[in-house]
């Protein structure tokens, strides 16, 4: 797939980083927009609040960026968070849903391969996802927070594997 736009998205209930690329000729991609939600702004907001927030955020990003697919982290739970998970799935359950209602194409990224592909092996850590998302962007600086440069390196490897 040739000029698609992918959004990548990064999904929690504190902080959802999104990045949108869009694929142009040969390997290279530009940044269309990048970012984060900052959700529940006060430590009383519960979840609940933080998941509506979310809703109306993507909505409107939606609506602005107009992607072709977006690309999500698939579940994956630590053994010694487990709570991190279920979190990370209340937060998924509304972006699946709002992908869903626009009608748009849905990729699924394992974490591990998100950074294998970004950065050379499965278990980079945050810095070395930032740097290498700045350098496949050519960006004069590093995605920040890290939660915009995993959302960019999902955009990216999804763009990667929509090209075939």
């Amino acid at each position: 797939m040739c000029g698609v736009r992918v959004l990548g998205i990064d999904p929690g209930l504190r902080i959802t980083g999104y990045g949108c690329v869009e694929d142009a000729a040969g390997a290279t991609h530009a940044l269309v927009e990048a970012g984060v939600f900052r959700l529940g702004a006060t430590r009383t907001a519960g979840i609940p609040d933080r998941l509506a927030e979310l809703d109306e955020d993507l909505r409107a990003l939606l609506v602005r960026v107009r992607p072709d697919a977006v690309a999500v982290e698939s579940l994956f739970a630590h053994y010694a968070h487990p709570a991190t998970a279920i979190a990370m799935a209340h937060a998924r359950g509304v972006i699946l849903l709002n992908i869903r209602r626009a009608g748009l194409r849905l990729v699924e990224l394992r974490p591990n391969a998100v950074k294998k592909f970004i950065a050379g092996h499965g278990h980079a850590g945050k810095g070395q996802v930032q740097a290498a998302v700045r350098g496949a962007l050519r960006l004069a600086a590093a995605p920040s927070p890290p939660d915009v440069a995993d959302a960019l390196a999902i955009a990216l490897c999804a763009a990667w594997r929509l090209r075939g």
